[in-house]
């Protein structure tokens, strides 16, 4: 990859000016060095790493953040600052998104720069604009666009301070800094500059401006500027005060606030917020690995013969029910249980919309719904006397598993369990318990989701030690 413009100062590559040749071998030796000390067997297979399909532009989904690189500067639209927790630099030809998300990112800094829209100060909590989020699915080109804001129109325009209260404020910082710091110590640090602008509410309407950004969006596609199309256009209120997109309430601008996304064959519903992998092609590597480690064409070949019955298959950590519902085909039943509700929620719809009829999503953490080699706990407390398993799928969150959780998943006593880690520090750890009690590591395999990035996704096939 070549060095982009931002290379020195955003820390989204860390594999700028590196061949992605040579960046999966680094990844590759990585994971040989972490796992291999951990694992109590010679006679695994640590596979080759499966890279990503594509390298750049692969990312479905980014966050950009409004704000400026510099006190009292021009509107930026971009990524943190490396290092920096108020610069926002613009990332205008960013390599990790799709090309249309360039055009979209330039022409909303654009169009609310000419208006003097600013965005909300991380410190006086006043303006308007936080972020922009853009996800575009890889196979069916659709697009979403949310604007996220503050409900604060009142304060949402940038103008000069008047003299007085740029006076005014220089001198509340003067003697702040003066209590702050010792004459001996002031000479160390820099007194601090007063804001010069005050904001205050446009002349305008808040309606008048979401539609004229709407309409300039459209005007992109009409213009042959984007290749993918719009599926919606949104508008979400985020007052709380963390630097994170919260859905406070949602408006729809334009079309409908999801798009459809397909991994597989099968077809997923994808909202605003809703967890997906960043990676939509990157994902179907992962998953075709995942079902590879579970037998799945064996399992149709011997189904289609009537030679074995369907096996009960348990989803852990499901998340939005991708690999619950991709197995789904082979098993009898399958069973996904994950703590996020709008993710169980998401599941439900995304099965039904498959026609997936043998899936059943449980909404809880894996600690709780578990019982001790038994039973499921419902969301409502009510028990559900599913079959036992005869296979589990781990794909927990980047810490790993519970301890507690990893006992009940234990005594479950399965012969095979398949551990998708995204964290493979997480997985290393969790390795020591699962060889104890009798799990022998049968194969690995790392997949690159995340080029250029210093993240590596690995899967393990443990088997039970008979």
């Amino acid at each position: 990859m070549d060095l982009c413009s931002n290379a020195e100062r955003c820390g989204g590559c860390y594999y700028q000016g590196t061949s992605y040749d040579d960046e999966i071998k680094i990844k590759e030796k990585q994971l040989h060095e972490l796992l291999e000390p951990v694992i109590r067997t010679d006679d695994y297979i640590f596979e080759p790493i499966v890279p990503s399909p594509v390298n750049e532009g692969y990312r479905n989904k980014m966050e950009f953040s409004f704000g400026d690189c510099e006190k009292d500067g021009p509107l930026t639209l971009g990524l943190h600052q490396k290092h920096s927790f108020f610069n926002i630099i613009n990332t205008d030809g960013c390599s990790l998104t799709h090309k249309d998300a360039d055009y979209i990112v330039r022409a909303t800094r654009e169009y609310f720069s000419k208006l003097e829209i600013t965005y909300e100060h991380k410190k006086a909590h006043e303006g308007y604009l936080r972020h922009l989020l853009f996800r575009r699915a890889v196979k069916t080109g659709e697009i979403l666009v949310d604007l996220v804001t503050t409900s604060q129109w009142d304060s949402a325009m940038r103008v000069p301070a008047p003299q007085e209260v740029i006076e005014q404020r220089a001198k509340e910082l003067d003697e702040w800094f003066n209590r702050r710091y010792s004459p001996k110590a002031q000479k160390k640090h820099k007194k601090p500059e007063p804001d010069k602008y005050i904001r205050v509410k446009p002349s305008v309407s808040e309606e008048e401006v979401l539609e004229g950004w709407k309409d300039m969006l459209l005007g992109l596609k009409e213009d042959g500027k984007i290749e993918g199309t719009f599926a919606g256009i949104l508008h979400t209120i985020n007052d709380s005060l963390a630097d994170a997109v919260t859905d406070m309430g949602t408006t729809v601008l334009y079309g409908k606030n999801y798009f459809y996304e397909e991994i597989l064959g099968l077809r997923f519903r994808i909202t605003p917020f809703s967890f997906f992998q960043t990676n939509s092609l990157g994902a179907e590597k992962l998953y075709s690995k995942v079902r590879e480690y579970a037998g799945f064409s064996e399992l149709q070949k011997e189904q289609e013969s009537g030679d074995i019955k369907k096996p009960v298959i348990y989803d852990l950590y499901s998340g939005t029910g991708t690999i619950t519902q991709l197995m789904s085909s082979v098993a009898s039943k399958a069973i996904g249980v994950e703590i996020v509700k709008e993710a169980v929620a998401a599941a439900r719809e995304n099965a039904e919309l498959n026609g997936v009829t043998n899936c059943d999503f449980i909404a809880g953490d894996v600690l709780k719904v578990i019982e001790q080699g038994g039973r499921l706990i419902k969301e409502d407390g009510t028990y559900e006397d599913a079959p036992r398993p005869d296979f589990i799928i781990l794909d927990p969150p980047r810490d790993g598993i519970h301890p507690k959780a990893l006992t009940k998943i234990i005594d479950y006593g399965v012969d095979k369990l398949i551990y998708v880690a995204c964290k493979p520090t997480s997985l290393a750890r969790d390795l020591t318990p699962l060889q104890a009690a009798g799990y022998k590591v049968e194969k690995l395999c790392p997949v690159d989701m995340f080029p250029r990035t210093n993240n590596c996704e690995c899967i393990a096939l443990l088997m039970k030690d008979k």
